[in-house]
């Protein structure tokens, strides 16, 4: 049921990346057109980059469970047996202690400016950390995925985001071109 739980927080997670995504579109496609017409979207750009900062770091723990995030690969994909599962423990620690810093604080500007009633100085005024949950949720479960691989790697599982070698020529060439490389 954990497993569960977690693999639907990771899932969730890309798919509200997905609606900042779609957000950032419709607020720049309503921006292009009401320049043409004459209408101007007040504070625009301020919801954009608000949107752009919540649809990157959200959609962090899903590519990262997926495979699809740089990592240290390159290195640890060529080693083998204890030496491998030590490099992807010493990895994965040291990706959970950034991580959990960076998050731990990021909750803290969050709490910070709710308390301080911090507010926008745009055109818009809104409290600072309403867009401020967006980067800080990414992070947050970022953090818990990281922790979720660093327990299975731990236990001797592989981990998720590694995938198996392509068999054949034609899997390389798929693999690059889903991978956008």
């Amino acid at each position: 049921m954990l497993r569960r739980l977690l693999d639907a927080l990771y899932l969730g997670a890309g798919y509200l990346a997905g609606l900042f995504l779609i957000a950032i579109f419709l607020l720049m496609m309503a921006m292009s057109v009401g320049r043409e017409l004459g209408i101007n979207v007040k504070s625009g750009d301020d919801i954009t980059s608000w949107c752009m900062a919540a649809m990157a770091f959200l959609g962090l723990a899903h590519t990262f469970k997926s495979g699809e995030m740089i990592r240290v690969g390159l290195l640890t994909e060529r080693l083998k047996g204890r030496v491998k599962w030590l490099a992807e423990v010493f990895a994965l620690a040291m990706a959970a202690l950034f991580i959990g810093y960076f998050a731990w604080f990021a909750v803290d500007l969050v709490l910070t400016s709710w308390r301080l009633d911090d507010m926008s100085t745009g055109v818009l005024v809104v409290p600072l950390w309403i867009p401020q949950i967006g980067f800080t949720a990414g992070l947050v479960v970022l953090f818990i995925a990281i922790l979720d691989e660093l327990a299975r790697v731990m236990v001797g599982l592989k981990p998720t985001y590694e995938k198996e070698p392509p068999k054949t020529a034609e899997e390389v060439i798929e693999r690059a071109v889903s991978s956008g490389v």
